[in-house]
């Protein structure tokens, strides 16, 4: 019996969507095939891909024809699309919906926004009539594909999830030493732009260094264009490969996104599934999931300098017992959403679909 077929027309990739891929290939016997935009400058990811997943470059198939001709010759049973800003997609989207699932990634949450409330008049006649599902990350994603006009049922959620097993690996592995000696370092993983709130973690930071003596450092790593902050506490790595995250994890206690705008994150799950304490502004989506206030973590307000340098605070005052439990609530969190549970929902729109 000839193997099932999946075509994922992607923009830019991201190791946790490989994880994803990678198990669901080792759940079911498929043939899986990807179409992505070039790599990211700012996130320059190397990436290792199973022989089970055929790579595709975009730049290949500039021509709008020749990527028709591609995705008819693999004869896919399902397409997923991640949104609908690549024309190219969209025109294979809507030519195999009305034979095939054909499922868009929405990670936008809804802000009511004057572009929003145009994106719902005109979804049907340039979403609705391009995509038979919908899958978002969260409940703040949902509440806006439902106003786009997807049917509940049609929607599916836990569309990101980290790379599970790696992260929750090295918690274990770092478990007893952090409960012998909890490593009293902040860390910031994203890239260096103003979205990211990456100053105001600087700001706050310093000032709290400068108001009371502690022993406590802040570890940075990304690149962007927003030049580095010095400050004797204050260390940059520069861009980091997944698989050299390692000993960042042992070394650091305590994760911090302070982010202006995120829709979703991430890292955020990354972080909570290798037994990270918290801290990310409420401008953060993963929050919903994964950071509950006082519990494994702290959400403050966005852009609230005062409000961040308190939670710094909070974090700093806590014994190290504290911390670990925090940690550990993180891991408990975290295991809402793994490659396995994003594979088994795809798989059902796979196999439940009536074509």
């Amino acid at each position: 019996m000839e193997k099932k077929k999946i075509v994922f027309l992607y923009s830019e990739l991201a190791n946790y969507f490989l994880a994803c891929v990678e198990k669901l290939i080792q759940i079911a016997d498929l043939e899986v095939h990807i179409v992505r935009w070039p790599i990211n400058k700012e996130a320059p990811f190397n990436f290792n891909f199973s022989k089970d997943i055929i790579i595709h470059d975009i730049e290949q198939y500039s021509e709008y024809n020749k990527l028709q001709e591609l995705i008819i010759g693999i004869n896919p049973s399902l397409i997923f699309c991640s949104g609908w800003v690549d024309k190219g997609y969209l025109k294979i989207c809507r030519k195999f919906k009305k034979q095939i699932p054909v499922i868009v990634g929405i990670d936008n949450h809804w802000k009511a926004s004057v572009r929003q409330f145009i994106a719902t008049l005109i979804s049907p006649f340039r979403i609705l009539n391009h995509f038979t599902h919908c899958w978002v990350p969260g409940q703040l994603q949902y509440d806006y594909a439902k106003r786009l006009g997807f049917k509940s049922q049609n929607i599916l959620t836990g569309f990101y999830s980290c790379d599970y097993d790696f992260f929750n690996q090295e918690y274990n592995l770092n478990r007893k030493q952090k409960a012998d000696s909890f490593p009293h370092r902040f860390i910031f993983v994203g890239r260096y732009v103003e979205s990211k709130g990456i100053q105001d973690l600087w700001s706050a930071f310093i000032e709290v260094q400068e108001e009371k003596e502690n022993n406590w450092e802040l570890w940075c790593l990304g690149t962007g264009d927003i030049p580095l902050i010095q400050h004797p506490k204050i260390k940059h790595f520069g861009f980091i490969q997944p698989n050299q995250l390692t000993e960042y994890l042992k070394l650091t206690g305590v994760f911090v996104l302070p982010s202006h705008f995120e829709p979703w994150g991430v890292v955020i799950h990354e972080f909570a599934s290798a037994g990270f304490p918290i801290i990310c502004s409420d401008k953060v989506g993963a929050r919903v999931d994964f950071v509950e206030d006082n519990y494994n973590g702290y959400v403050y307000p966005s852009g609230n300098i005062v409000e961040l340098k308190n939670t710094l605070r909070n974090m700093m005052n806590k014994s190290n017992d504290e911390l670990n439990l925090m940690g550990e609530r993180s891991t408990v969190l975290a295991k809402k959403i793994t490659p396995e549970v994003w594979s088994t929902k795809l798989l059902d729109v796979l196999n439940q679909y009536k074509y």
